[in-house]
């Protein structure tokens, strides 16, 4: 009983900081509907800030001091990084604002190794709870003492900030309905601020409080993360109460779920995530929007087939690509291959984004379903490259059948957020089903037939597989089917009142593109020799939807050329430096301010500018003939 009750206190410290960094994740989306995914690279930043103040700073004031001055001086950058970034995308698409905080994830990433090293930090212990009270005959250390006391004293400071002040009835009502809070003229721009620098310092205090329990890294980001958005949804967006009654479930089932079911343990979490979004979607406490929103992939102008002129240079195009082999090497080739399966992987995630308006944050999950069923075909059954590759996306179709029939029932950050957690529950199992997946060790020895072994051979059949998917999918688009697709993207309402079957077009659509995005995770399985489970981790889906969102979530085709800079420009940068992630992280930035509708989408509006401009030889003569 002692032991059981010390986990359970072990848990409640856990919630703490876990509750601190998700209720300033879910005001900010809450207010701003900013997907704010360098919300753990600030929590990290706290860290470090609060490590350096307290081994400057003597005595207990100044190890407290500093842990709340680190907090104050996050939050101050964040509001600059609002004022000088986010507000200006306030207008864009908003999962461009997603591709500006990953920018920023990345860039943070190098700048804190590059100012405090690459190793990880010990903090100072806090004074005057070093030590350790027995409790039914287990000792718990005192600062987890302090952090049960500190969860709900922070949860009633912040409710009574809420419902005291102006600010607090502005941030609620903006919670709510932020297009009725600017009707009423108050200023936007402010209010987000105060919100962003409000999320960002609790984050940090919540990365300081961290110092005496955990060494100090610059991989905090990404652990810290995925736990905050799976408390936000549980919870409800924009709810604090909601916020505090997920952190404590999140971390009881972390903390007995080692013990109870240490198989399953990291996939308890994500189970208990999925069944809220299907049962309640906008969270235990949270409510549902008062505003449809549209989505971001709405085309301004119609798609239309390619004139006779741009297929002569995409044959051109493709045509160069296919005479690559002739002057590159095995490095370049293989490099190569590598670009071309992860155009397929963005194309299959266009298709669902731009075509169906159906954010996927956990399309990685096909990805690796393709990849693991290669592996084993190859493996197990004795299968050869080609057949191999051509039952993989059987894998991905299933899986997305079984996942988009509930994804399809929600809309919006719900289904983008019911995706990310069945990506997860696959990612968990792959990862702790040792006896079948291998774990973290992974499936070896997935090498491609010989007359395919050579880097040329797997780069021009990469090259077909790419060219007659992304055809294919085009042309889907461009069909009846597509037609319906994108009708219910633009206006569920009237599609459906016309007698469109909204459920079954998006899953037909969730089912496609899943196959395709597990043929692209087949070919990698062959060009790496193998498969692990990071194939189906975020990182993995993250990187698809930058290659989506750089090439233009609003064009036909636009993942291809997000796929074609994206992993060219990082393949380089980690090649010429040791810093890739940091100038990745700025170029990234700076294309989603410069280009906020993606570059296919900028050279699309130059083009359609140019067609349209006037010619001013009219304009001139009339002025002459009125003289």
């Amino acid at each position: 009983m002692g032991f059981l009750v010390a986990q359970f206190l072990t848990g409640l410290a856990n919630a703490a900081s876990l509750f601190l960094v998700a209720a300033g994740l879910s005001i900010i989306f809450g207010v701003t509907r900013i997907v704010n995914f360098a919300h753990g690279a600030f929590y990290m930043i706290g860290a470090y800030v609060a490590y350096t103040l307290t081994e400057r700073l003597s005595g207990g004031l100044g190890f407290w001091g500093g842990l709340i001055l680190a907090s104050f001086t996050v939050a101050a950058l964040g509001a600059l990084v609002e004022m000088l970034l986010l507000r200006r995308l306030y207008q864009a698409p908003e999962l461009f604002q997603l591709l500006a905080t990953f920018g920023l994830t990345l860039m943070v990433e190098d700048l804190m190794v590059l100012i405090w090293g690459p190793d990880d930090l010990m903090g100072r212990r806090a004074p005057g709870l070093r030590g350790a009270v027995e409790i039914l005959g287990q000792q718990v250390p005192s600062y987890d003492l302090l952090l049960i006391v500190l969860g709900p004293l922070v949860l009633g400071v912040l409710w009574l900030l809420f419902h005291r002040t102006r600010f607090g009835v502005l941030v609620r009502a903006a919670t709510q309905d932020r297009e009725m809070v600017a009707s009423l003229g108050i200023n936007q721009k402010w209010l987000f601020t105060g919100v962003f620098a409000l999320g960002v310092g609790l984050a940090a205090f919540g990365g300081a409080l961290q110092l005496p329990r955990d060494a100090v890294n610059h991989g905090m980001d990404l652990s810290i993360i995925v736990e905050a958005f799976v408390i936000v949804v549980i919870g409800g967006l924009g709810s604090l109460p909601g916020a505090f009654v997920a952190a404590v479930l999140v971390s009881e089932l972390n903390a007995f779920g080692i013990l109870i079911l240490p198989r399953i343990s990291l996939v308890l979490v994500f189970l208990v995530m999925a069944v809220v979004l299907v049962v309640r979607p906008w969270g235990l406490f949270g409510k549902p929007d008062a505003v449809l929103r549209a989505p971001a992939a709405t085309a301004i102008r119609p798609w239309r087939p390619l004139g006779p002129r741009e297929r002569g240079l995409l044959g051109l195009a493709v045509g160069l690509a296919a005479l690559l082999p002739l002057v590159a090497g095995p490095y370049v080739m293989t490099i190569g291959a590598e670009i071309l399966i992860f155009a397929i992987f963005a194309m299959s995630l266009q298709f669902l984004m731009s075509g169906g308006g159906l954010a996927s944050f956990g399309h990685a999950a096909y990805f690796g379903l393709g990849a693991y069923a290669a592996a084993f075909l190859v493996k197990h059954a004795g299968f050869s490259t080609l057949p191999a590759l051509t039952l993989a996306p059987l894998a991905g179709l299933a899986g997305a059948a079984l996942f988009g029939w509930f994804s399809v029932r929600l809309a919006g950050v719900y289904l983008a957020m019911l995706t990310l957690a069945f990506a997860q529950i696959v990612w968990s199992l792959a990862f702790q089903w040792v006896s079948v997946t291998g774990g973290d060790n992974g499936i070896l020895g997935i090498w491609p037939d010989a007359w395919l072994a050579t880097p040329a051979r797997f780069y021009e059949l990469s090259l077909l597989f790419a060219v007659l998917l992304v055809a294919a999918l085009r042309r889907v688009l461009l069909s009846p089917f597509g037609y319906a697709l994108r009708a219910l993207r633009d206006s569920p309402l009237r599609s459906e009142s016309l007698g469109l079957d909204r459920v079954r077009i998006q899953w037909a659509a969730f089912m496609l593109s899943g196959a395709a995005a597990a043929l692209a995770g087949g070919l990698y399985a062959f060009l790496k020799g193998g498969v692990f489970p990071d194939a189906l981790g975020i990182p993995q889906s993250i990187d698809g939807l930058v290659m989506v969102l750089l090439g233009g979530v609003g064009t036909l085709t636009g993942g291809v050329v997000g796929a074609l800079v994206y992993k060219t420009l990082s393949i380089w940068l980690m090649s010429q430096t040791d810093w890739s992630k940091l100038i990745l992280g700025a170029v990234i930035v700076l294309l989603v301010v410069a280009c906020p509708k993606g570059l296919l989408g900028f050279a699309g509006d130059l083009l359609h500018r140019r067609r349209k401009a006037p010619d001013p030889a009219p304009v001139e003569q009339e002025a002459r003939d009125a003289a």
